[in-house]
């Protein structure tokens, strides 16, 4: 087996219009078209999909509540971190600044699924 790409990640959510709005407009990604029939929404950040699905039990699975980045995560890349701090906190949205000293926090997205942003240097 060789695997050649990341095509995306599922999340599930509880209420897609307060995810969509989390996803959408506090973290601005670009929204989808998508042709399935169940509820959800797709979002894009260059070739990679952040798939939200509608269920109507979520199960909460953080097992480190001091330390949000030894939990399941997503991460994105931000060009500055600063911004997307003052974003969260305009939107009253949580965070944990990394505590390992990167230039990275983590957030959560109303059903608690952890999203970690860091600022990467590109070469």
């Amino acid at each position: 087996m060789q695997i050649t790409q990341s095509l995306h990640a599922a999340i599930l959510v509880a209420n897609l219009e307060q995810s969509e709005y989390f996803y959408g407009t506090i973290l601005g990604l670009s929204k989808v078209e998508r042709s399935l029939k169940f509820p959800g929404a797709w979002y894009e950040i260059a070739s990679f999909q952040i798939h939200l699905i509608v269920s109507e039990k979520i199960v909460p699975d953080m097992v480190d509540s001091e330390k949000w980045g030894r939990n399941r995560h997503l991460a994105f890349s931000v060009t500055d971190l600063d911004a997307a701090k003052q974003q969260l906190i305009s939107h009253n949205c949580p965070f944990q600044v990394s505590a390992s000293g990167r230039a990275a926090l983590f957030t959560q997205d109303p059903d608690g699924n952890i999203i970690e942003l860091s600022q990467v240097q590109l070469n």
